[in-house]
Protein backbone atom coordinates (compact mmCIF):
# COMPACT_ATOMS: atom_id res chain seq x y z
CA UNK A 1 0.00 0.00 0.00
CA UNK A 2 1.44 3.42 -0.91
CA UNK A 3 2.60 5.45 2.06
CA UNK A 4 0.29 8.41 1.35
CA UNK A 5 -2.80 6.21 1.32
CA UNK A 6 -1.80 4.43 4.54
CA UNK A 7 -1.26 7.75 6.30
CA UNK A 8 -4.71 8.92 5.31
CA UNK A 9 -6.34 5.80 6.69
CA UNK A 10 -4.43 6.02 9.96
CA UNK A 11 -5.65 9.57 10.45
CA UNK A 12 -9.19 8.30 9.85
CA UNK A 13 -8.81 5.54 12.46
CA UNK A 14 -7.20 7.57 15.23
CA UNK A 15 -9.57 9.43 17.52
CA UNK A 16 -8.82 13.19 17.84
CA UNK A 17 -7.57 14.12 21.29
CA UNK A 18 -10.13 16.91 21.53
CA UNK A 19 -13.07 14.59 20.84
CA UNK A 20 -15.82 13.94 23.38
CA UNK A 21 -15.62 10.93 25.69
CA UNK A 22 -14.91 7.90 23.53
CA UNK A 23 -17.43 5.10 23.35
CA UNK A 24 -15.56 1.86 24.03
CA UNK A 25 -16.64 -1.67 23.18
CA UNK A 26 -15.42 -4.88 24.83
CA UNK A 27 -15.09 -8.22 23.03
CA UNK A 28 -15.06 -11.20 25.40
CA UNK A 29 -16.32 -11.11 28.99
CA UNK A 30 -14.45 -14.20 30.22
CA UNK A 31 -11.65 -12.42 32.11
CA UNK A 32 -11.62 -10.29 35.24
CA UNK A 33 -9.91 -7.61 33.16
CA UNK A 34 -13.27 -6.54 31.72
CA UNK A 35 -14.78 -5.58 35.07
CA UNK A 36 -11.54 -4.09 36.40
CA UNK A 37 -10.99 -2.03 33.24
CA UNK A 38 -14.62 -0.87 33.16
CA UNK A 39 -14.47 0.35 36.75
CA UNK A 40 -11.27 2.32 36.09
CA UNK A 41 -12.68 3.87 32.91
CA UNK A 42 -16.32 4.42 33.91
CA UNK A 43 -16.16 5.30 37.63
CA UNK A 44 -15.03 8.90 37.97
CA UNK A 45 -14.91 8.52 41.76
CA UNK A 46 -12.33 5.71 41.58
CA UNK A 47 -8.82 6.74 42.73
CA UNK A 48 -7.51 4.87 39.67
CA UNK A 49 -9.91 6.55 37.22
CA UNK A 50 -8.57 7.11 33.71
CA UNK A 51 -10.58 9.74 31.80
CA UNK A 52 -11.34 9.95 28.11
CA UNK A 53 -13.48 6.90 27.45
CA UNK A 54 -16.33 4.81 28.81
CA UNK A 55 -17.25 1.19 28.16
CA UNK A 56 -20.74 1.30 26.67
CA UNK A 57 -20.99 -1.90 24.63
CA UNK A 58 -19.88 -5.52 24.73
CA UNK A 59 -19.94 -8.86 22.92
CA UNK A 60 -19.93 -11.77 25.36
CA UNK A 61 -17.96 -14.43 23.45
CA UNK A 62 -16.52 -17.26 25.54
CA UNK A 63 -14.78 -20.60 24.90
CA UNK A 64 -16.64 -23.69 26.19
CA UNK A 65 -13.52 -25.90 26.09
CA UNK A 66 -11.53 -23.64 28.45
CA UNK A 67 -12.78 -23.91 32.04
CA UNK A 68 -11.67 -20.43 33.13
CA UNK A 69 -13.66 -18.99 30.23
CA UNK A 70 -16.80 -21.13 30.43
CA UNK A 71 -17.20 -20.69 34.19
CA UNK A 72 -16.73 -16.90 34.23
CA UNK A 73 -18.09 -15.46 30.99
CA UNK A 74 -21.68 -15.08 32.23
CA UNK A 75 -20.67 -13.75 35.65
CA UNK A 76 -18.59 -10.91 34.23
CA UNK A 77 -21.19 -10.19 31.55
CA UNK A 78 -23.88 -9.86 34.22
CA UNK A 79 -21.75 -7.41 36.19
CA UNK A 80 -21.16 -5.25 33.12
CA UNK A 81 -24.86 -5.31 32.30
CA UNK A 82 -26.26 -4.65 35.79
CA UNK A 83 -23.62 -2.49 37.48
CA UNK A 84 -22.33 -0.50 34.51
CA UNK A 85 -25.38 -0.60 32.20
CA UNK A 86 -23.28 -1.88 29.28
CA UNK A 87 -25.28 -2.75 26.19
CA UNK A 88 -24.67 -6.23 24.77
CA UNK A 89 -24.67 -7.14 21.09
CA UNK A 90 -25.04 -10.55 19.45
CA UNK A 91 -22.29 -9.94 16.90
CA UNK A 92 -19.07 -7.97 16.79
CA UNK A 93 -19.83 -6.07 13.57
CA UNK A 94 -22.97 -4.56 15.06
CA UNK A 95 -21.17 -3.62 18.24
CA UNK A 96 -18.45 -1.88 16.25
CA UNK A 97 -21.04 0.37 14.60
CA UNK A 98 -21.89 1.73 18.05
CA UNK A 99 -18.40 2.43 19.43
CA UNK A 100 -15.31 4.50 18.63
CA UNK A 101 -12.65 1.99 19.75
CA UNK A 102 -12.40 -1.62 20.91
CA UNK A 103 -10.86 -3.57 23.78
CA UNK A 104 -10.48 -7.19 22.63
CA UNK A 105 -10.42 -9.02 25.96
CA UNK A 106 -11.25 -12.66 25.18
CA UNK A 107 -9.07 -14.79 27.45
CA UNK A 108 -8.62 -17.37 24.67
CA UNK A 109 -5.90 -16.29 22.25
CA UNK A 110 -7.14 -18.79 19.65
CA UNK A 111 -10.21 -16.69 18.85
CA UNK A 112 -8.48 -13.32 18.53
CA UNK A 113 -7.78 -13.52 14.80
CA UNK A 114 -11.40 -14.36 13.96
CA UNK A 115 -12.77 -11.73 16.33
CA UNK A 116 -10.47 -8.92 15.21
CA UNK A 117 -11.44 -9.32 11.55
CA UNK A 118 -14.76 -7.52 12.16
CA UNK A 119 -12.99 -4.77 14.10
CA UNK A 120 -10.52 -4.22 11.27
CA UNK A 121 -13.36 -4.21 8.73
CA UNK A 122 -15.03 -1.47 10.79
CA UNK A 123 -11.77 0.54 10.93
CA UNK A 124 -11.78 0.83 14.72
CA UNK A 125 -8.50 1.15 16.66
CA UNK A 126 -8.11 -1.93 18.86
CA UNK A 127 -6.22 -2.95 21.98
CA UNK A 128 -5.78 -6.74 22.03
CA UNK A 129 -5.25 -8.07 25.53
CA UNK A 130 -2.81 -10.88 26.24
CA UNK A 131 -2.20 -13.13 24.53
CA UNK A 132 -2.32 -11.45 21.12
CA UNK A 133 -2.83 -14.92 19.61
CA UNK A 134 -2.10 -18.59 20.30
CA UNK A 135 0.39 -19.01 17.42
CA UNK A 136 3.05 -16.93 15.73
CA UNK A 137 1.21 -17.35 12.43
CA UNK A 138 -2.03 -15.90 13.84
CA UNK A 139 -0.12 -12.99 15.39
CA UNK A 140 1.48 -12.17 12.05
CA UNK A 141 -1.86 -12.45 10.24
CA UNK A 142 -3.48 -9.99 12.66
CA UNK A 143 -0.66 -7.55 11.91
CA UNK A 144 -0.92 -8.13 8.16
CA UNK A 145 -4.67 -7.53 8.06
CA UNK A 146 -4.45 -4.42 10.25
CA UNK A 147 -1.61 -2.92 8.20
CA UNK A 148 -3.42 -3.59 4.94
CA UNK A 149 -6.48 -1.75 6.26
CA UNK A 150 -4.51 0.97 8.04
CA UNK A 151 -6.05 0.07 11.41
CA UNK A 152 -3.92 0.84 14.50
CA UNK A 153 -3.51 -1.98 17.03
CA UNK A 154 -1.36 -2.86 19.98
CA UNK A 155 -1.06 -5.59 22.56
CA UNK A 156 0.80 -5.59 25.86
CA UNK A 157 0.94 -7.06 29.32
CA UNK A 158 0.18 -4.65 32.15
CA UNK A 159 3.69 -5.44 33.44
CA UNK A 160 5.07 -3.47 30.50
CA UNK A 161 3.97 -0.27 32.28
CA UNK A 162 4.32 -1.43 35.90
CA UNK A 163 6.78 -0.51 38.63
CA UNK A 164 9.52 -2.96 37.62
CA UNK A 165 9.57 -1.95 33.95
CA UNK A 166 9.39 1.75 34.81
CA UNK A 167 12.18 1.77 37.41
CA UNK A 168 14.63 -0.94 36.29
CA UNK A 169 15.30 -0.20 32.62
CA UNK A 170 18.92 0.87 32.03
CA UNK A 171 20.67 1.54 28.74
CA UNK A 172 23.83 -0.17 30.00
CA UNK A 173 22.13 -3.39 31.18
CA UNK A 174 24.26 -6.37 30.18
CA UNK A 175 21.56 -8.94 30.96
CA UNK A 176 18.21 -9.44 32.68
CA UNK A 177 16.46 -12.26 34.52
CA UNK A 178 12.71 -12.14 35.09
CA UNK A 179 10.27 -14.51 36.75
CA UNK A 180 6.54 -14.91 37.18
CA UNK A 181 3.60 -17.31 36.92
CA UNK A 182 3.70 -19.84 34.11
CA UNK A 183 0.59 -22.07 34.22
CA UNK A 184 -0.04 -23.79 30.90
CA UNK A 185 -3.25 -24.18 28.87
CA UNK A 186 -3.36 -27.29 26.66
CA UNK A 187 -5.38 -25.71 23.83
CA UNK A 188 -2.79 -23.03 23.11
CA UNK A 189 -0.15 -24.15 20.61
CA UNK A 190 2.33 -21.69 22.14
CA UNK A 191 1.84 -22.79 25.73
CA UNK A 192 3.93 -19.93 27.15
CA UNK A 193 1.53 -17.42 25.57
CA UNK A 194 -1.21 -18.37 28.02
CA UNK A 195 0.41 -16.81 31.11
CA UNK A 196 4.21 -16.80 30.93
CA UNK A 197 3.87 -14.02 28.38
CA UNK A 198 3.81 -11.66 31.39
CA UNK A 199 7.39 -12.30 32.58
CA UNK A 200 8.50 -12.67 28.94
CA UNK A 201 7.13 -9.24 28.09
CA UNK A 202 8.76 -7.86 31.23
CA UNK A 203 12.05 -9.24 29.91
CA UNK A 204 11.51 -7.40 26.62
CA UNK A 205 10.51 -4.21 28.43
CA UNK A 206 13.91 -4.26 30.18
CA UNK A 207 16.07 -5.70 27.35
CA UNK A 208 14.40 -4.34 24.21
CA UNK A 209 14.12 -6.36 20.98
CA UNK A 210 16.97 -8.12 19.20
CA UNK A 211 16.89 -11.73 20.40
CA UNK A 212 18.15 -14.24 17.84
CA UNK A 213 18.24 -17.63 19.64
CA UNK A 214 16.22 -19.28 22.42
CA UNK A 215 16.54 -22.46 24.47
CA UNK A 216 14.02 -23.83 26.94
CA UNK A 217 14.28 -26.28 29.81
CA UNK A 218 10.91 -27.67 30.85
CA UNK A 219 9.80 -29.47 34.02
CA UNK A 220 6.26 -29.88 35.41
CA UNK A 221 6.98 -27.19 38.02
CA UNK A 222 8.81 -24.59 35.96
CA UNK A 223 10.28 -23.49 32.67
CA UNK A 224 13.60 -21.73 32.20
CA UNK A 225 13.84 -19.88 28.89
CA UNK A 226 17.18 -18.38 27.86
CA UNK A 227 17.47 -15.90 25.01
CA UNK A 228 20.67 -14.75 23.34
CA UNK A 229 20.49 -11.25 21.88
CA UNK A 230 22.36 -10.19 18.74
CA UNK A 231 24.69 -7.96 20.76
CA UNK A 232 25.71 -10.85 23.05
CA UNK A 233 23.45 -10.04 26.00
CA UNK A 234 21.57 -12.89 27.66
CA UNK A 235 18.00 -12.66 28.95
CA UNK A 236 16.42 -15.35 31.11
CA UNK A 237 12.80 -16.04 32.11
CA UNK A 238 11.72 -18.45 34.84
CA UNK A 239 8.02 -19.37 34.53
CA UNK A 240 6.77 -20.94 37.76
CA UNK A 241 3.77 -23.19 38.36
CA UNK A 242 1.17 -22.95 39.51
CA UNK A 243 1.63 -19.24 40.39
CA UNK A 244 4.18 -16.84 41.86
CA UNK A 245 4.94 -13.16 42.28
CA UNK A 246 6.73 -11.25 39.53
CA UNK A 247 10.31 -10.03 39.74
CA UNK A 248 13.48 -9.15 37.91
CA UNK A 249 17.23 -8.88 38.31
CA UNK A 250 19.13 -6.45 36.09
CA UNK A 251 22.86 -6.85 35.53
CA UNK A 252 24.86 -3.67 34.87
CA UNK A 253 28.65 -3.28 34.48
CA UNK A 254 29.13 -2.18 38.10
CA UNK A 255 25.79 -2.96 39.70
CA UNK A 256 23.26 -5.76 40.13
CA UNK A 257 19.72 -4.66 40.95
CA UNK A 258 16.77 -6.76 42.15
CA UNK A 259 13.15 -5.65 42.07
CA UNK A 260 11.10 -5.28 45.29
CA UNK A 261 9.55 -8.51 46.55
CA UNK A 262 6.02 -7.18 46.00
CA UNK A 263 6.02 -4.52 43.28
CA UNK A 264 3.07 -2.17 42.89
CA UNK A 265 0.33 -3.78 40.82
CA UNK A 266 -2.29 -1.73 38.98
CA UNK A 267 -4.04 -1.72 35.62
CA UNK A 268 -4.15 2.08 35.61
CA UNK A 269 -0.78 2.64 33.85
CA UNK A 270 -1.80 0.26 31.07
CA UNK A 271 -5.16 1.99 30.58
CA UNK A 272 -3.49 5.40 30.48
CA UNK A 273 -1.49 4.11 27.51
CA UNK A 274 -4.55 2.50 25.94
CA UNK A 275 -6.45 5.81 26.01
CA UNK A 276 -3.48 7.70 24.55
CA UNK A 277 -3.34 5.09 21.79
CA UNK A 278 -7.05 5.44 21.00
CA UNK A 279 -6.63 9.22 20.73
CA UNK A 280 -3.45 9.22 18.61
CA UNK A 281 -3.35 5.89 16.78
CA UNK A 282 0.28 5.50 17.91
CA UNK A 283 0.98 2.26 19.85
CA UNK A 284 3.22 2.64 22.93
CA UNK A 285 4.85 -0.69 22.03
CA UNK A 286 5.83 -1.21 18.42
CA UNK A 287 3.95 -3.93 16.59
CA UNK A 288 7.29 -5.36 15.46
CA UNK A 289 8.45 -5.82 19.06
CA UNK A 290 5.18 -7.55 19.93
CA UNK A 291 5.65 -9.91 16.99
CA UNK A 292 9.23 -10.62 18.10
CA UNK A 293 7.90 -11.64 21.51
CA UNK A 294 5.74 -14.21 19.71
CA UNK A 295 8.73 -15.35 17.64
CA UNK A 296 10.59 -15.74 20.97
CA UNK A 297 7.80 -17.97 22.35
CA UNK A 298 7.64 -19.89 19.06
CA UNK A 299 11.37 -20.62 19.27
CA UNK A 300 10.94 -21.66 22.91
CA UNK A 301 8.14 -24.05 21.92
CA UNK A 302 10.32 -25.64 19.24
CA UNK A 303 13.17 -25.90 21.73
CA UNK A 304 10.90 -27.68 24.21
CA UNK A 305 9.78 -30.09 21.49
CA UNK A 306 13.44 -30.80 20.67
CA UNK A 307 14.50 -31.48 24.26
CA UNK A 308 15.97 -28.04 24.95
CA UNK A 309 18.00 -27.58 21.78
CA UNK A 310 18.62 -23.87 20.96
CA UNK A 311 16.36 -22.51 18.22
CA UNK A 312 16.71 -19.39 16.16
CA UNK A 313 13.79 -17.01 15.94
CA UNK A 314 11.78 -17.37 12.73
Amino acid sequence: MPEVKLTAILIFCAIPAAAATLRLGIIGTDTSHVTAFTEILNDESSPDHVPGGQVVAAYKGGSPDIESSATRVDKFADELRTKWKVRFFTNIAEMCRNVDAVLLESVDGRVHLAQVRAVIAAHKPVFIDKPLASTLEDAREIDRLARAAGVPWFSASSLRFGEIAETMKFADATGVETWGPGPLEPHHQLDLAWYAIHPIELLYALMGPGCEEVSRTYTPDADVIVGRWKDGRIGTVRALRPYSDYGAVVFRPKQILESPSRPADSYRPLLVEVMKFFETGQPPVSNQETLEIFAFMDAAQRSKDEGGRPMRLR
